[in-house]
């Protein structure tokens, strides 16, 4: 589960941002918080509106950037020895994102970026911390605690070279790690087997997933022995979207996923490059939401809207706020410039967001719950422009001498 995440000088973000998925102390419907096992209130949704360069996907791609930083060596090390069971996956996770400070003034440039996470698994939280300049570690510490009345214990500090030690990782040798690799990568490609790293390696790498749909399909789980696809067609069936049945065929190190329509009782298939834009993002979509939901991960996906009716972008929302169906504590994360789900029914004041550019470009990212009581219209309040993060349209171009 993902608890809080700060991040300070990345890209638009020059002054300190904080996503935070814990419920706060308002008098919005409780229904569908995730209450963890220490009695914490923790949110399932969190939704991000703003304009068009405003900022939005870069507080994604913070999050993304930081995961990247730390899983990058270890997915390339797994790809080289032939051990990995999903090469795929780790080669998404090996591409390289630059890590880029704010450019807009002539101080940022020359300090470090600043990351903090908070996130647990079934028995800890963990509190992870990492700076960065010039794509050398400046500073790096972890600490975790137990969920029921525990304390921080520090499990590692780096300042620099040097490198203090604690508990379990307190005999290690780290006398040849490179500045550029963070330590906790390290301790995982070399201590794999220690409980802490083997946790934290777990979140990282199934706890946590990440979704633009730039992409086509993941062949795998559309094979013959994906167990859930009954669940993904009952799922197409209540969205009332015309796919009865779907096939895969691989040939040549590709793949084709093919779907079934039922027209006046006769079956008839098509390539599913054929459907329409949205259908082929709500299939692609769904295996990711089903596996987020069975096992509690925390789903992040950029402009979830695009290509989806409305309705469906509810029934989506509907599913992780329903404490039926997700009954393991699972997070969406994601970007939006649908208004029409921006209001009570859908979210609590706390899981709408806004990211706003000031004309010094900076972005800051800010949550409706300072900005609005719990009886406010939101979308419209917002459309007025009391939230701000909305584009004001400045009529300035003459089109009659543009013809």
């Amino acid at each position: 589960m993902l608890c809080q995440f700060t991040v300070k000088n990345f890209r638009c973000f020059r002054d300190e941002m904080t996503l935070d998925m814990q419920a706060t102390s308002i008098k919005d419907s409780d229904m569908g918080l995730i209450i963890d096992n220490d009695g914490e209130k923790f949110l399932p949704l969190a939704v991000i509106y703003g304009p068009n360069g405003g900022g939005k996907s870069t507080v994604l791609l913070s999050l993304y950037s930081l995961l990247l930083k730390i899983m990058r060596p270890v997915c390339v090390l797994r790809c080289e020895n032939k051990d990995c069971t999903n090469r795929s996956f780790c080669q998404e996770r090996a591409v390289n994102i630059p890590v880029e400070p704010f450019a807009f003034d002539a101080k940022s440039p020359n300090l470090p970026i600043e990351f903090e996470l908070f996130f647990r698994s079934a028995t800890k939280e963990y509190h992870y911390q990492l700076e960065i300049k010039n794509n050398k570690i400046i500073y790096e510490a972890l600490s975790h605690k137990r969920l029921r009345g525990g304390r921080y214990s520090t499990v590692f500090v780096r300042r620099g070279h040097k490198i203090e030690l604690r508990g379990t990782v307190k005999s290690y040798d780290v006398s040849d790690i490179s500045d550029t690799l963070s330590l906790l990568s390290y301790f995982m490609i070399t201590h794999s087997r220690n409980a802490i790293m083997k946790d934290i390696f777990k979140w990282l790498e199934t706890g946590i997933d990440f979704q633009n749909f730039d992409k086509f399909l993941d062949g795998i789980r559309y094979d013959d022995n994906y167990v859930d696809k009954p669940l993904i067609l009952s799922m197409l069936k209540e969205m009332d979207i015309d796919i009865n049945d779907y096939r895969y065929e691989e040939s040549d190190n590709s793949f084709e996923v093919f779907t079934s329509h039922k027209i006046n009782g006769q079956e008839y298939e098509l390539p599913l490059t054929h459907e329409s834009g949205g259908s082929i993002k709500i299939f692609a979509l769904l295996p990711y939401i089903i596996e987020s939901l069975k096992y509690g991960g925390t789903l992040v996906i950029d402009e979830l809207d695009a290509k989806i009716h409305p309705y469906l972008l509810e029934y989506i929302i509907d599913i992780y706020k329903d404490p039926k169906k997700n009954k393991n504590g699972a997070q969406l994360i994601f970007t939006s410039h649908d208004i029409s789900t921006m209001n009570q029914n859908c979210f609590r004041r706390d899981e709408i967001w806004y990211v706003a550019k000031s004309e010094d470009g900076a972005s800051k990212l800010y949550s409706l719950v300072e900005l609005a009581r719990n009886d406010a219209v939101y979308n419209k309040q917002y459309l007025e422009g009391k939230y701000g993060a909305c584009p004001y349209l400045k009529r300035i171009i003459n089109w009659e001498e543009n013809r």
